[in-house]
């Protein structure tokens, strides 16, 4: 018996259908977008191509004619071992990433160098010097090289180093430690004693290990000196947008703001330390840089007026380390201009420390305009008075007792004479 349905009946009916259908469709999509398997679809993943390039019957694309990088080479071992998580920081000459190591399952620090910098960096000799020596010392006291590739940009090819990622400097991470949050006026903001003990201790370990394998640092100074770390977190990329409007060809789309890993850095007991950027280092006696890289008010001297290096340049700066790392504030404070910046430590020096022996002030060339400038004939110059290091020590109010003070203060004193030669060495500094 055949069954008829009112043409109303038969219009719901078709009206039904089709939503069925056209709920079917969204739920495809939706699966799509949200990588849900398709069940309308080959759920079976593609083929993984083979790590290297590709003969012409296993291509995988259409013929690309832009100029870009051949599509074919993203492959296993070949492009995006590493996908970039967030930015470090930034220096003069480079920019650092913290990114996955997709290979080998770990965490690095990109560090990208500006494509002016030469192929073969002095920091790459430098590792490459204390990996042949003494690798496994040298993984203890130096940020540890990875792996090394160069990229191809717009603005040229830039060299990439792969370091283990490690934490804030010493300088930064002071500002972090718990006792300072909030930080007040009034505060101090300076390391406990006891940290900054560890401190100095693995930094002076360091230095000996590169003395005693002949290799200066060259830019011994808090800002290279960095905390090991646990990790992972979020990124922050604000756009960059150009005044007319228009796609620039050089610039990325967006600049990231500076993350460290303040927040998955252990400052606890038994926290490590090492140090990084070795661009300024040199072995003792060869191949020294062209220009010192040691920010102004940690630079010895004879480095100032004469460029000379020697084995004790990373002592006075070790001196001045001490200082600020125990008082909480610079032993030299240098304020003035880029033009003036030698002449401003120069004067700090003299007041704090003595006055210049004459082999070292006959190369100081500006002294007579700085000391005496504007002076009329037969005057004398104002002379004002300014404190010696050992009163500024104790003006800081560091947390020693009297002895503690005093031999700290003689031990500084000991890492900054003015004569290269009588100054400790890493040896009897310990």
């Amino acid at each position: 018996m055949q069954l008829s349905y009112p043409i109303i009946l038969q219009f719901k009916l078709i009206q039904v259908v089709l939503h069925l259908l056209q709920t079917f469709k969204t739920f495809q999509l939706t699966a799509l977008e949200q990588g849900m398997p398709n069940i309308a679809m080959d759920t079976s993943p593609p083929p993984t191509p083979p790590s290297r390039a590709p003969e012409d019957d296993e291509r995988r694309f259409k013929t690309i004619t832009s100029p870009c990088e051949w599509v074919e080479d993203y492959h296993p071992c070949g492009y995006h071992p590493y996908r970039v998580i967030r930015k470090l920081g930034e220096g003069s000459y480079s920019t650092v990433w913290l990114a996955r190591d997709q290979r080998n399952n770990r965490y690095v620090a990109l560090k990208i160098l500006v494509a002016e910098i030469s192929a073969s960096t002095t920091e790459l000799r430098i590792l490459h010097h204390i990996a042949q020596v003494a690798p496994v010392e040298g993984a203890r006291y130096i940020k540890e090289l990875l792996d090394k590739f160069e990229h191809r940009g717009p603005n040229g090819t830039h060299k990439c180093l792969a370091f283990e990622p490690m934490g804030p400097s010493v300088n930064a991470m002071v500002e972090e430690l718990p006792q300072f949050k909030p930080c007040k006026w009034e505060m101090k903001v300076r390391y406990p004693p006891q940290m900054a003990k560890a401190i100095l201790k693995q930094s002076l370990e360091a230095l000996a290990f590169l003395h005693g394998n002949d290799i200066a640092h060259g830019d011994f100074q808090p800002g290279n000196m960095l905390f090991a770390r646990n990790m992972e977190t979020r990124l922050i990329s604000p756009p960059c947008a150009k005044v007319d409007g228009k796609e620039d060809k050089w610039a990325p789309r967006y600049l990231c703001v500076a993350q460290p890993l303040a927040p998955f850095t252990y400052c606890g007991e038994g926290f490590k330390i090492k140090f990084s950027d070795m661009g300024g280092g040199h072995v003792f006696f060869t191949d020294p840089p062209a220009k010192p890289v040691t920010p102004c008010g940690l630079r010895a001297p004879e480095l100032v007026l004469t460029g000379a290096l020697y084995k004790t340049l990373d002592i006075w700066s070790f001196g001045c380390l001490i200082f600020e790392l125990v008082t909480g504030q610079p032993l030299f404070c240098i304020s003035g201009s880029d033009d003036f910046e030698d002449d401003d430590y120069l004067l700090d020096l003299t007041a704090q420390l003595g006055a210049l022996p004459d082999e070292l002030f006959q190369h100081w060339k500006t002294s007579s305009t700085v000391l005496s400038g504007g002076v009329a004939e037969g005057e004398e110059p104002l002379m004002l008075e300014m404190a010696s290091m050992e009163d500024m020590f104790d003006q800081a109010g560091p947390d020693l007792d009297e002895e503690e003070a005093r031999k700290l203060k003689a031990l500084i004193r000991r890492m900054l004479p003015y004569d290269p030669a009588k100054r400790l060495t890493c040896g009897n500094s310990a």
